[in-house]
């Protein structure tokens, strides 16, 4: 029996409109009629993902920031929150500044870049709705305290990318891709799957009777966690990997579908 339901957001429950089916809704709201907590589960920052929780009827804690940050979203007081150190991220600013990526950094609630290399629209679906443009990324590590940081990247660049920045810092962060054009950075220790553990510890729910999906590369530790973890159809090598079962892509509402499935009994 499923007694806890951790999603990820983009690409799993929502596309490029970011906006959600009419089919995940009336799964999501039978789940949870009948007693099973949802949540969500994204890289997002918190605050952008407090509408989609209201929309849904969440109100249990969310994991964002890959599971930097567990909060409500009706609450002040995190559950859990973790930082990057000030000094690492230099580190990262100056292995920036020698080979020329394009970067933003997450800080506090906030997000910044200090160049602009492409659309508003593509900072606005990549980042937040809320972005700032700053002359010089180590200003703000004299007001904010860093959160995560992430290289925007081509898709076949990736793989070298995260390969370097592990080589580089390895065993001082959490390298992971969230995207095809998008490679991370986040405090050790920081991932979907144990913010998911820390949840489901906090709720008393077994780990046999949690349920996570997702899309992509930074959804697996969370899916490996899982009892059941459930990969989309469309979703990469990496998730599908480790996945139970895999479900139709987003595009046939796969994560309705697995709801359906193994909550709402067929």
């Amino acid at each position: 029996m499923i007694r806890l339901v951790a999603s990820d957001l983009d690409g799993t429950l929502t596309g490029q409109e970011l906006d959600l089916s009419s089919r995940v809704r009336r799964a999501i709201a039978a789940a949870q009629d009948r007693g099973v907590i949802v949540t969500l589960a994204t890289g997002r920052q918190f605050d952008f993902v407090i509408p989609f929780a209201h929309d849904l009827g969440i109100t249990v804690p969310l994991i964002s920031y890959q599971g930097g940050l567990i909060q409500a979203p009706d609450s002040a007081a995190p559950l859990y929150r973790a930082a990057m150190e000030p000094a690492l991220v230099r580190e990262v600013l100056a292995w920036r500044a020698q080979c020329g990526r394009h970067i933003a950094l997450y800080a506090d609630n906030d997000v910044f870049i200090d160049q602009q290399r492409h659309p508003d629209a593509f900072y606005r679906f990549m980042l937040s709705w809320r972005w700032t443009c700053v002359d010089d990324l180590s200003s703000v590590l004299e007001r904010h305290t860093p959160v995560r940081f992430i290289v925007f990247v081509e898709p076949h660049e990736a793989v070298q990318v995260g390969a370097e920045l592990r080589q580089i810092f390895g065993g001082r962060m959490e390298v992971v891709r969230s995207h095809p054009m998008l490679v991370e950075g986040n405090p050790l220790g920081v991932s979907k799957g144990n913010a998911l553990r820390r949840l489901a510890d906090h709720l008393s729910v077994p780990q046999a009777q949690v349920m996570a999906l997702g899309d992509h590369d930074n959804d697996a530790s969370m899916l490996a966690w899982a009892g059941l973890g459930v990969a989309m159809g469309d979703g990469s090598p990496e998730v599908k990997a480790v996945a139970d079962w895999i479900a139709p892509p987003l595009a046939e509402d796969g994560a309705a579908v697995a709801l359906e499935r193994f909550v709402l009994d067929g």
